[in-house]
């Protein structure tokens, strides 16, 4: 060696290093990024490879340039003499296929290196360096990722911790403000404190799923009830720190939940026993949630959960496909009981505001859905709505739904309305079972239908109409329905969305015929407006008192007799009336049946209504001509038959008003049946009705028939009425194109004295009128008995 010349110490070894604690690992930075510090998060990071990289616990660190031919893992106590080998850099090419290749597998095997280095003409090792360098890189950044957040949440401690001793050495009082003597805290106060706790932990569960509730999201409001340290002092050694477990007792909530982010909850404690015994205010707003989810989701989708019906284009549901989408909110189904679910869908002449309105008001609800509603009650209101709307309502109703037949039993049900604004101009009404198990009206103990998430979807149109989506989804005891009927109540017929929405579309027609112009047909009368509202209201009544009468409803207190010369298939009720307001005084009989005839329900309904066939089956008429003198439309078009109608017979010809006899009579007929009631009323009386007057003291004794669409017995075989059997005709030829259940009832005062006895001579005299009426529409139709 020259004299003079400076030798090079040999190079220090590359050696693997590894920060052994995240405090260390702060300050500490890779010397060997060459391509750029990557941050907390770098350009190339994959969440999906965090697992990968924990997993790299001995590979070694370095930048993205290369030693040929060595590398820290290799190396070992022989080779640290050795002289350091030339550097390679990389190219910028070279570099972007790596981390192209990174990205997709950070540990490739022996063939996919050699494919790298085949392609960008470097060795195996070097690819092979290059990922365990870049590896070693990517864990370094996350351990400094995870290190700041521990920083973060230390720091966080540290404040709390801080907070505590305040609060500890320096209570407040809660009512006052002042400070907090010192002395012995007696086990009222620790009572206390612990009940204000557990009234503080209920309040936050509350305003959580108020939030959930209202549609708001949860992290709108970091923390749902006031912190500990800004509201009480002496509150921190109880409730989550030793007492969570008393959060399940019942606690009293205040009327209104306000907090920071605005959301205003009114809220009301459910009164005694009106959730049941099995459902706490909590579990029911949860139940409600769940039965909207529910019930949106099964009036949006299509596809194998409704099956299209060769009947008019049905929707029923398949029950196996339900089974696998939903889990029953209320529980399993009973044994014994029989599902029914139906969705309609159609346009309503309301918005949907008032929709909501008449959902939400019982009286309302009931006025809508005559005849499907035999009487309801509003028993608690667990929630009035948000800033005077009413999205997120909540009220626990009680209802009786019949179908007019003394064949198929009420149906009494006990569940929660949930009304909710699903989006601009869309609202969900929804009613589901509460109390599934245990019913005190019913003897048995036991309730006899269940009632699914049912209701409606209601969507608002450009023309100030809505579309309204109708789900209906119940289960039922089949045993208490007559034979007859079951088919028709299976196939959703008789309590199915389509019958509740015809209802609907009928009650709005009705409202918009109230209201339109002068209608064909209504010249001759010259009612004015009130006139009209007069008569309808007194018609509402008698339709009421009607069914009342046939069903059977605990709304009026009819008493059930059995009697030994009367059929099972016909149903006696009798009621003693005194100075009841539009009763008769004295003792009422009813007297109701149910059998299936061989026609059409629409040609049936025709022959009933009309004027002409009336001395064919009233008796009332005595054979005399029936006129109508004052009619008022309830809707137009195709259901032109929908309408109240004053009729006047004049038997034996005569034509003075003195010797006439004046009828009431109601018809209506849509899709999902027809119905015709009729009441003797008085001249003087009906003059101060179609005035305008108060109709409530006009007494009514109202008869009637309804008339359901079937066609399940087209080919069967006999059948069971009051007026003996027949043999129901062969439909198979379409001349009739089906049958129709039919029920006829009637109502009759067989004594004007409250408190005399009744006797089987009038029960008699009852059954035999409603026999005569049988035999006369059969002769009518040819129908031989």
């Amino acid at each position: 060696m020259p004299s003079g010349a400076i030798t090079k110490p040999p190079a220090a070894p590359l050696l693997p290093f590894t920060p052994k604690s995240p405090a260390l690992s702060l300050s500490i930075k890779g010397k060997m990024d060459s391509h750029g510090d990557m941050g907390l998060l770098g350009d190339h990071f994959d969440n999906s490879l965090i697992g990968r990289f924990k997993e790299d616990g001995n590979e070694s660190r370095s930048g993205s340039d290369n030693v040929e031919g060595a590398s820290g893992d290799d190396q070992d106590a022989g080779e640290d003499q050795r002289p350091r080998k030339k550097y390679h850099r990389h190219t910028s090419h070279q570099i972007q296929e790596l981390e192209s290749f990174f990205k997709e597998c950070p540990h490739p095997d022996e063939k996919q290196r050699m494919e790298l280095s085949r392609r960008l003409g470097l060795e195996s090792k070097q690819i092979k360096f290059w990922f365990q360098n870049r590896r070693t890189q990517m864990k370094t950044q996350l351990e400094r990722h995870e290190n700041i957040i521990l920083r973060q949440e230390n720091d966080k401690l540290r404040a709390e911790n801080e907070l505590l001793k305040q609060n500890v050495t320096d209570p407040v009082c809660n009512n006052c403000g002042g400070p907090v003597m010192p002395g012995p805290v007696s086990i009222e106060q620790q009572q206390l404190r612990i009940e204000n706790a557990r009234l503080k932990d209920e309040l936050g569960r509350v305003c959580a799923l108020a939030n959930k509730f209202l549609g708001r999201p949860i992290a709108s409001s970091a923390s749902p009830i006031p912190s500990f340290a800004s509201n009480s002092r002496l509150d921190l050694a109880v409730g989550r720190n030793g007492f969570d477990s008393l959060s399940h007792m019942d606690a009293p909530l205040p009327i209104g939940l306000d907090y920071d982010d605005g959301i205003v909850m009114p809220l009301v404690k459910p009164m005694s026993g009106a959730l049941g015994n099995n459902l706490t205010y909590d579990g029911s707003l949860n139940l409600a949630l769940t039965a909207m989810n529910e019930l949106i989701k099964m009036a949006e989708i299509h596809g194998p959960v409704w099956i299209k019906t060769l009947e008019g284009g049905k929707e029923t549901l398949n029950q196996e496909e339900y089974m696998r989408m939903f889990t029953p909110c209320i529980g399993r189904k009973p044994i014994g009981f029989v599902t029914e679910a139906t969705r309609e869908t159609g346009i309503v002449l309301a918005n949907s505001l008032t929709l909501v309105e008449m959902f939400m008001n019982v009286n309302q609800w009931v006025e809508a859905f005559q005849g499907v509603i035999a009487g309801a009650s509003t028993l608690d209101i667990l929630s009035s709505g948000v800033n005077g709307s009413r999205s997120g309502a909540v009220q626990v109703m009680v209802a009786e739904f019949q179908l007019v037949s003394p064949l198929v039993p009420v149906r009494q049900v006990k569940f929660l309305r949930f009304c909710k604004q699903h989006a601009e101009g869309v609202w969900v009404v929804v009613d589901v079972s509460i109390d599934a198990n245990l019913d005190s009206s019913n003897p048995h103990g036991m309730t006899t239908c269940r009632r699914l998430p049912s209701g409606c979807l209601i969507q608002d149109m450009p023309n100030g109409c809505c579309k309204v989506t109708w789900v209906e989804h119940s289960e039922y005891d089949n045993s208490l329905v007559h034979q007859l009927y079951r088919q028709v109540l299976s196939s959703g017929r008789g309590f199915g969305a389509q019958r509740w929405f015809a209802t609907l579309q009928r009650y709005y027609e009705c409202m918009a015929s109230l209201l339109s112009p002068t209608i064909s047909g209504e010249e001759q009368t010259g009612l004015t407006l009130a006139g009209k509202k007069s008569m309808l209201k007194l018609a509402q009544r008698m339709v009421d008192s009607f069914c009342s009468g046939v069903c059977a409803s605990s709304v009026r207190n009819w008493e059930k007799l059995l009697v030994g010369n009367v059929g099972e298939d016909v149903r006696i009720l009798t009621r003693k009336n005194s100075n009841n307001p539009g009763e008769l005084d004295g003792i009422v009989l009813s007297a109701s049946t149910s059998f299936w005839l061989p026609v059409t329900r629409q040609r049936l309904f025709d022959f009933l209504r009309d004027e002409q066939n009336r001395s064919q089956w009233d008796i009332l008429s005595d054979g005399g001509l029936m006129q109508e003198v004052v009619r008022v439309a309830k809707s137009q078009g195709r259901w032109s038959g929908n309408c109240v109608s004053l009729l006047r017979s004049a038997a034996g010809g005569a034509s003075a008003n003195e010797n006439s006899k004046f009828v009431l009579q109601e018809t209506w007929n849509d899709s999902s049946g027809s119905l015709l009631v009729y009441s003797p009323v008085d001249l003087p009386s009906m003059t101060v009705v179609t005035g305008g007057g108060n109709s409530t003291y006009v007494t009514l004794s109202p008869s009637g028939f309804a008339i359901l669409p079937d066609d399940s017995f087209c080919n069967g075989g006999g059948s069971n009425d009051s007026g003996g059997t027949f043999i129901k005709r062969d439909c198979s030829d379409g001349s009739e194109g089906g049958g129709c259940l039919v029920t006829v009832g009637l109502q009759m005062l067989v004594n004007n004295v409250p408190t005399a006895k009744l006797t089987m001579e009038s029960v008699e005299s009852v059954h035999s009128v409603i026999s005569c009426i049988i035999q006369r529409i059969k002769a009518a139709f040819h129908l031989h008995s």
